[in-house]
């Protein structure tokens, strides 16, 4: 039986941190080390941590480098075979380790094994919708729409897909072994998975059930959207420096793509104004979004309306109706992709 290795950067998540580390004790799979990085939390989230004793965890103590430095300081230290990375805010199904690893035993070619993600609020309630993202071939361009893994907590990769893009800078005074590139504060996720999709062979792979349940919190870095638009243009900057041919054919439509992923966010922040001005910048930038997929851009756009115009408590109301249909369809499809994954050769 392979070793993982989950780590889980620990920054300001003491409402969050324990019932995450159970979720991982929770795990059906075993064999597997909990490596938490301590990036300088400033709470007592690690003094909740060390009332565990569980002998698979691991605390490591850093100065402050952001969450890709977080995560880079547990692969230098982690021991397994498989690497996986859970926030330190979001949950883990107690079957996820083993599925992931059960899909990439059976699987060679793929290097980055995924799954859904349930929406859960920042009580832990489940929002009753999931990320639904593409799950199989998945290309460069795919990565330039969306990010189809769709947060840091749902991915489980092989050690050798990590090697293959592992570089060495001296960022803090000594050289060290980079993997996800601590120059970036946001998008560091998708970075790094551009990367593999560009310099190596490794396929991304996704399963179809929500085995992550994924915060949905306005407290967190997703409330700032300008600075997440312009981290998606430092990740450009960066892909032009090796690829400049893909970010000449894909970087105005990957603009589009993260605009109107931006809009969406904010129709959730319950920000009508800026989800409008979002929405139309998206569609300005490349209207190749209105062909490519239709439905999902104009039900954005008339959400950010609905949300501009309307008085919030009626607005309030549709969204229910609407995320209570939404999810339902959601959740009969997962149900139904599994069961045909289930009895597929």
């Amino acid at each position: 039986m392979k070793k993982a290795s989950v780590i889980v950067p620990i920054y300001g998540v003491e409402k969050y941190i324990a019932a995450t580390v159970r979720s991982l004790l929770e795990q059906t799979y075993q064999n597997f080390e909990i490596i938490l990085i301590d990036d300088a939390s400033p709470d007592r989230s690690i003094e909740i941590c060390q009332q565990f004793s569980d002998p698979r965890i691991k605390i490591i103590h850093q100065q402050n480098r952001g969450l890709a430095g977080a995560r880079n300081t547990g692969i230098r230290h982690a021991e397994g075979d498989y690497i996986a990375f859970l926030d330190g805010d979001d949950l883990w199904l107690p079957e996820k380790l083993a599925k992931h690893i059960e899909h990439l035993e059976n699987s060679p070619e793929v290097g980055i094994s995924f799954s859904r993600s349930a929406l859960i609020d920042s009580a832990g309630n489940s929002l009753n919708t999931y990320l639904m993202p593409k799950l199989t071939n998945i290309t460069v361009e795919d990565l330039f729409r969306s990010n189809p893994i769709g947060n840091g907590s749902a991915a489980v990769l092989r050690r050798q897909v990590l090697e293959e893009i592992r570089f060495q800078d001296s960022l803090y005074g000594t050289v060290e072994d980079f993997y996800f590139d601590d120059r970036f504060q946001r998008s560091e996720d998708i970075e790094c998975w551009l990367r593999i999709a560009i310099q190596t062979s490794w396929k991304i792979e996704g399963i179809p059930e929500a085995l992550t349940l994924y915060r949905v919190n306005a407290e967190g870095l997703s409330a700032n959207l300008l600075k997440q638009l312009e981290s998606w243009e430092q990740v450009l900057e960066k892909v032009r420096s090796y690829a400049p041919e893909i970010v000449g054919e894909w970087g105005d439509l990957g603009i589009a793509y993260r605009l109107r992923y931006l809009a969406r966010t904010a129709v959730r922040l319950k920000d009508g104004a800026m989800a409008v001005n979002l929405m139309h910048r998206a569609i300005a930038t490349s209207k190749q979004i209105l062909l490519e997929e239709p439905r999902r851009t104009l039900r954005i756009w008339f959400a950010a309306y609905l949300l501009y115009l309307l008085p919030q408590s009626l607005y309030s109301k549709i969204e229910t109706l609407a995320a209570k249909a939404a999810g339902s369809i959601q959740k009969d499809r997962i149900q139904k992709e599994q069961i045909q994954q289930a009895t597929s050769p």
